[in-house]
């Protein structure tokens, strides 16, 4: 990826830096060189970013023709917003508190350099002030009254730095320009770069480690650079053309923040936002699947009124669930009057509202993988040995804790179970579903919908092998460049226009 520093005058430049082009302000808004340019990452270091401004333009412009830019429009706005600037105060106190302890004055102004300060106290405070602004240059003041508080935040020119400070300076310039994050290993042409979401400590992960690896040679067969990241890359969201999870998600979980902050910068995301919600709550789809009339296992939303009800429009046993439960976990069978109440007295403890089903007893389930309405899996996943789920979680025995499993074509599933599985996915939305579903009397009933469903080798893989994963891997490309074409197309003539009068 080509790299350019934007600045109002490349004659004041005295930053010795390699690998980076640097550009005057006006010849970037004007020349239409680079409107042209693709695949750019763009760094504005103007002496300010007001509205209006040139370093403002470099940022809005750069944008609209598509480059990866820092600071994006988003961050220079939200330094000048005072209601972020507390939400932030908020978010760091503990990390401020420990890191300024020390200071006896009442104020204290923390200059940041490329996310770095001279001073190596304060490098974990100014790396995250970094992370959350992403502006290159930034002076933060704090105030104590009764604690820290952060005050103001404002950026700074290069030639507004203190002369002690500029030998640290090109140090940071340096290790700032020189990391990979800005420049992804890539392998043959590579044209977009994909963050894979994943948690390397996830005990039931919906990918091991060898299905991550044959993600990520699919997604460099069809021209990504492709990267696993953690919950800690969150501030480098932009870096990225397409977010891919491949960790339990939740709506109370970085993961849905994770797919809320990729979807907000304009990024192709699967899972996508609204997946996670509709997915992740079992109350939605019970009442889903209710509208939509999709055959279910017969259930009830219960709540602290109908409680007691429970096993006489279900009768016992029946089968209890939270909202937000995954991989069988917070998901019950209670066969008493007694247990029942009980078992609800807990579930009450962390949701309002739990559903219940009727206990429907087989040998196995079946799993469709569905992406953006096609089938690209289908397994059946037998009941873990003497237990009546797929997953036992009490098991003494590692190699009891899940039952066996059956990978089948396509053309080898029921009609009906196949025609079910899309039916309900089409009420959710175009993602990556994974649709649970029980044979009854030879009609199928839907259990539940999973956003991110497991993708392991030699599981769901067996049968189309690296196919299931290039088809993934196509879509979100294809996805990426429906949305540049969008982009571009309509704003090409505007930019023009724009650079013109600049």
């Amino acid at each position: 990826m080509k790299k350019i520093i934007i600045v109002n005058n490349p004659k004041h430049w005295n930053l010795r830096v390699t690998g980076v082009d640097v550009v005057s302000a006006k010849d970037y808004l004007t020349n239409p060189e680079y409107t042209a340019l693709r695949n750019v990452r763009v760094f504005n270091l103007c002496r300010e970013y007001t509205y209006q401004s040139k370093g403002y333009y470099v940022s809005l412009l750069a944008e609209a023709r598509g480059h990866k830019v820092i600071p994006k429009v988003k961050n220079i706005q939200d330094l000048k917003a005072p209601a972020i600037v507390k939400i932030i105060s908020d978010e760091l106190d503990e990390l401020m508190q420990r890191c300024l302890k020390r200071i006896t004055s009442q104020e204290y102004v923390l200059s940041i350099y490329f996310g770095q300060n001279v001073s190596p106290q304060y490098s974990e405070l100014s790396e995250e002030l970094h992370r959350l602004f992403q502006a290159p240059f930034i002076r933060v003041k704090f105030v104590f009254k009764g604690k820290w508080f952060i005050q103001g935040i404002k950026t700074i020119a290069l030639d507004e730095i203190s002369e002690a400070h500029l030998p640290a300076v090109n140090e940071f310039a340096k290790a700032y320009f020189d990391k990979k994050r800005y420049t992804p290993a890539r392998r043959g042409k590579s044209v977009y770069d994909i963050g894979i979401l994943v948690n390397p400590d996830e005990r039931s992960a919906p990918s091991c480690k060898r299905a991550l690896q044959k993600f990520i040679d699919a997604a460099e067969a069809v021209g990504f650079s492709a990267e696993l990241i953690t919950r800690k890359d969150y501030h480098r969201i932009a870096e990225f053309d397409a977010l891919f999870i491949r960790e339990t998600t939740g709506v109370n979980h970085h993961t849905y923040r994770f797919a809320r902050r990729a979807q907000s910068e304009g990024l192709v995301v699967i899972d996508d936002p609204d997946s996670i919600l509709r997915c992740s709550n079992k109350v939605y789809l019970q009442e889903l699947m209710s509208v939509g009339r999709i055959a279910s296992p017969k259930a009830l939303i219960v709540h602290s009124e109908n409680r007691h009800s429970v096993a006489t429009i279900l009768g016992l046993p029946c089968v209890l669930k939270l909202p937000d439960s995954s991989f069988s976990q917070g998901v019950v069978k209670v066969s008493t009057r007694e247990d029942l109440q009980h078992k609800l007295d807990l579930m009450f403890e962390e949701s309002d509202l739990v559903i219940a089903q009727e206990y429907i007893p087989t040998d196995f389930d079946w799993r469709i993988g569905v992406l953006d309405g096609v089938p690209i899996f289908a397994c059946k996943y037998f009941m873990a040995k003497g237990h009546w789920q797929i997953y036992n979680w009490s098991s003494k025995s590692k190699s009891d804790i899940e039952g066996a499993f059956q990978c089948l074509r396509i053309e080898d599933v029921p009609k009906k179970v196949l025609t079910t599985a899309l039916k309900v996915t089409s009420l959710i939305g175009r993602g990556l579903y994974g649709v649970d579903l029980k044979e009854v009397r030879g009609r199928p009933v839907v259990i539940e919908v999973n956003d991110n469903p497991n993708i392991d080798a030699d599981v769901e893989d067996k049968v189309y092998g690296d196919e299931v994963y290039l088809a993934i891997m196509r879509l979100i490309r294809r996805r990426i460049e429906v949305r540049i074409s969008t982009l571009q197309n309509p704003l090409r003539a505007s930019v023009e226009r724009s650079g013109d009068h600049a």
